[in-house]
């Protein structure tokens, strides 16, 4: 698995303007939108690639938005552009152009667009890859979008993680100050979102890290969500909310969204314990998807076939700690900390999600060293 970035890269040429109806809005009409565009340079995969998940952190000024695509090449050939995202960092009722949206339905022999990462046909991995951002409706006035990272997780095919665990390194009983917060507090709340809170793992992981590094929003930005129990969170649904997936867990959107705030994100996958242990050592708690059965992880109290929590620190002993926002699923922010056993997380961490994680930190906040094969 590996990780390219681009940060100082970032060009733009202009491009012919680009034509889109929002399929989200009834009747809407079809706009001509001013066009700018950057494309990464093809690149060359080190092993049989299965998975890419893109990440980018932008600016969309009033009246523009971002087309994200990329690209794949297997023994096939090469795909056409596919989309991963029509994004905006505002939704249409706070002045964006369009609805924020992955595209559905993009399938090939190649392999298809699952919301928010291309997944190859097991018979085709692909081997040279490319990404493509365009920025839409730039207006003298206004500005185009901006983009300060676009980045690419890319990985191979999985096997299922072994029975042993990493050993405990230097990181070992330090914890992070990360408020911790319970999605269940929101349950049954903004229905039109995904039901509700008791599914808002992702965002309210994110809104805990917000608080950590002291930029969630302020009680003025958040005055229209008509309560006082946590308005940051549900701030963040609405702007991590991706109708076509009919969810608020889009990755590519939750590290997009941070981004808006001030922060550097992007989606990676690592490799065990030990690489999470570097960035606690670096001040830089995380965001990891987990998948498990109740007894598969002690401590829980829950099942689930796709989870979002924060790692915030580790043990004497190397254990695993936890802000959990499912909180046992019980609607209380102090029932969110969780110890968990290393060897069970990192067998369902390195399971099915392959290691799925957020990286989010202040761009002058470093990273810990990468390894050789650099996943950051």
């Amino acid at each position: 698995m590996t990780l390219t970035r681009w940060t100082d890269e970032i060009g733009w040429a202009g491009v012919e303007p680009v034509a889109y109806a929002d399929v989200h809005v009834e009747d809407a009409p079809t706009i001509s939108y001013r066009a700018r565009s950057w494309e990464s340079p093809v690149v060359e995969s080190s092993f049989a690639a299965t998975e890419l998940t893109p990440s980018w952190n932008a600016s969309t000024p009033s009246g523009s938005w971002l087309l994200v695509e990329g690209r794949f090449e297997s023994d096939l050939g090469w795909t056409p552009w596919l989309v991963f995202a029509r994004w905006a960092a505002t939704a249409p009722d706070e002045g964006a152009p369009v609805t924020r949206t992955t595209v559905s339905g993009q399938h090939g022999e190649s392999g298809a667009v699952a919301t928010d990462t291309f997944v190859a046909d097991d018979a085709h991995p692909f081997s040279r890859w490319q990404l493509r951002v365009t920025g839409l409706g730039g207006t003298p006035s206004a500005g185009w979008p901006e983009a300060s990272l676009v980045a690419a997780s890319v990985a191979g095919k999985r096997s299922a993680p072994q029975e042993g665990t990493s050993a405990p390194g230097v990181t070992v009983g330090t914890e992070l100050p990360v408020p911790p917060l319970s999605q269940r507090l929101h349950a049954d709340t903004f229905p039109e979102w995904d039901n509700g809170g008791g599914s808002w793992c992702s965002p309210t992981s994110l809104t805990m890290l917000l608080r950590y590094w002291g930029l969630a929003p302020t009680t003025a930005e958040t005055a229209w969500v008509g309560h006082h129990v946590d308005p940051d969170v549900v701030h963040a649904v609405r702007g991590v909310y991706d109708p076509a997936y009919g969810g608020a867990g889009n990755w590519a959107f939750n590290a997009a969204h941070v981004a808006t705030r001030g922060l550097r994100a992007f989606v990676t996958r690592l490799r065990d314990l030990t690489e999470a242990e570097a960035f606690i050592s670096a001040g830089i708690p995380l965001v990891v998807s987990v998948s498990f059965e109740a007894d598969e992880l002690d401590g829980a109290g829950y099942s689930t076939r796709g989870h979002l929590l924060t790692v915030v620190g580790f043990t004497t002993d190397g254990d695993v700690i936890s802000n959990d926002p499912n909180s046992h699923r019980l609607a209380s922010n102090e029932q969110v900390r969780t110890v968990y056993r290393r060897d069970q997380f990192e067998r369902v961490w390195l399971g099915p999600g392959g290691g799925l994680t957020y990286v989010i930190h202040p761009a002058d906040h470093p990273l810990p060293p990468a390894p050789a094969e650099p996943n950051w």
